[in-house]
């Protein structure tokens, strides 16, 4: 059976096209949407007419009365079936250019964290809504600092417990070679962690990644941590494009971190290239002000607090909140050998008396540590298990540099300070000057890993210094006009 189309009227005011065949009808090829739509875009509709106007529609060839097909009807349906293929296959084009696009961005983070899309204890939908907010986060591009010279990214991670607000949080900073730290912390501290990482150079692009691996493998990290990442302001995060292979063939909590700890040897905190300086009092303060907790104890990545204080904590302040001028200061220890920390203050005793622990800084800065009156502490009646209290309260006294409990109202740490010395002395200054108090606890405590030692230090360590002692001067005059009816000078 063979059919045409062609059109009785040919400025297309009356669209009706001719279809001729072994019965032979009219159609009405009535435009989509009214007015003159353009080729193609028509509404074919049968109307039935006399076998004689369908007799009119054929034409004589001329050599002997053969009738054919009218030749503009014929070239009007090559013309709308060549439009047809042509939006077909550019409906398959952009189809196919869509799935290549989905199946480049799953395969690139496959490749990544290859397992973790197939983990029984984590769905799918959860690792894919962890993954878009993290590439919506490194998309913003963070904010630049007051300074102009490094980028946050604040909350680039956020915890599971993130709608919770804790009563007492722990926030800590690290780079990238001293992050492995925060495993053993982990196994000291399971409560609410936000983690400040400094990334600089090859960095910048691996940490994302590893911050994200970490989220996918380790079930309390994922709970628990809150990470933010800081690097220099020409710089910007995002996930590796070269260097996939490092990532390739996680499976588990502990791979991830041996990742870390393959990073660690690669440079110290404070030398990590030429002309980068390590913003410990600008990642403090992000990491800090990145946990809505009523109360922070901010300390370095590579310390770890008392077993239970979470817990002793609450209590004692159900009982006693502190004074909104008051601290709560954690007596600082270094401990020889870091297999095991003591975890209680009768243990912490017993591993003093035998020379295995000493107080902080004991060897580098005596003074810095020295207002703790650690004699008076080790000392004090009890046995240090019962419920935890304030021993005794004392004004702070230049260097010192406690480790406190405090609430989120107490002032920053100064953002100028980067690199060695002053940093957390010209907080512990402002605090003093602010008017407040510091309260020693009777039984809670944190221990650094390993004994600080001269020589340990980066060769700059004392040029540092000297600079920062000259801030720290001027830092101690312009608190005079900050708190011009203080008494209290530093």
């Amino acid at each position: 059976m063979f059919f045409f189309l062609r059109f009785n009227n040919k400025n297309n005011s009356d669209r009706r096209c001719s279809v001729y065949g072994s019965q032979s009808r009219t159609l009405d090829a009535s435009p989509l949407g009214g007015g003159n739509a353009p080729l193609g875009f028509f509404i074919l509709q049968p109307i039935k007419i006399p076998e004689s106007a369908a007799a009119a529609a054929w034409e004589n060839d001329g050599d002997g009365g053969v009738m054919r097909p009218c030749t503009t009807c014929s070239a009007f349906r090559l013309v709308l079936g060549a439009l047809l293929v042509v939006a077909l296959l550019q409906l398959l084009y952009l189809s196919f250019l869509s799935g290549l696009h989905g199946r480049q961005q799953r395969s690139r983070y496959s490749e990544l964290f290859g397992a973790a899309a197939r983990r029984p204890d984590r769905p799918s939908e959860a690792d894919a809504a962890r993954l878009e907010r993290l590439r919506y986060a490194l998309s913003a591009g963070g904010a630049f600092d007051a300074s102009g010279q490094y980028r946050v990214y604040k909350n680039l991670i956020r915890s599971e417990a993130e709608s919770e607000r804790p009563l007492l949080a722990l926030a800590t900073h690290a780079s990238v070679s001293n992050l492995h730290h925060l495993d053993s912390l982990l196994g000291r501290w399971r409560h609410r962690l936000s983690v400040a990482v400094f990334a600089h150079g090859r960095d910048v692009g691996a940490a994302a990644a590893l911050l994200y691996a970490l989220g996918v493998f380790c079930p309390h990290v994922r709970a628990l941590v809150d990470f933010h990442l800081v690097c220099g302001s020409g710089e910007a995060a995002g996930f590796p494009e070269r260097d996939r292979e490092q990532f390739a063939g996680l499976e588990d909590c502990a791979g991830a971190f041996g990742r870390l700890e393959a990073r660690r040897d690669e440079h110290r905190n404070y030398a990590i290239g030429a002309n980068v300086s390590y913003p410990n009092n600008l990642l403090r303060n992000v990491a800090r002000g990145g946990v809505d907790a009523d109360y922070v104890l901010v300390l370095d990545v590579d310390m770890a607090p008392s077993a239970d204080l979470h817990r002793r904590f609450a209590d004692m302040a159900a009982r006693r909140r502190p004074a909104a001028d008051e601290v709560l200061v954690l007596p600082a220890f270094e401990i020889r050998h870091a297999g095991r920390l003591p975890a209680a203050k009768p243990e912490l005793l017993r591993l003093y008396q035998v020379g295995e622990v000493r107080p902080f800084y004991e060897e580098l800065c005596p003074r810095c540590q020295a207002p703790t009156d650690y004699s008076r502490w080790l000392n004090l009646p009890g046995p240090g298990a019962g419920p935890l209290g304030v021993a005794y309260t004392l004004t702070w006294a230049d260097p010192w540099e406690p480790f406190y409990i405090g609430a989120r109202s107490v002032p920053p740490y100064d953002e100028r300070f980067r690199q060695y010395g002053f940093n957390r002395i010209s907080q512990a200054c402002e605090l003093h000057v602010a008017g407040f108090r510091f309260s020693v606890l009777d039984s809670a405590f944190v221990v650094h890993r390993g004994f600080k030692v001269q020589g340990e230090f980066h060769s700059r360590k004392d040029e540092e210094n000297r600079r920062n002692r000259l801030l720290f001067r001027s830092f101690k005059e312009g608190l005079k006009s900050k708190y011009p009816n203080s008494s209290r000078r530093c």
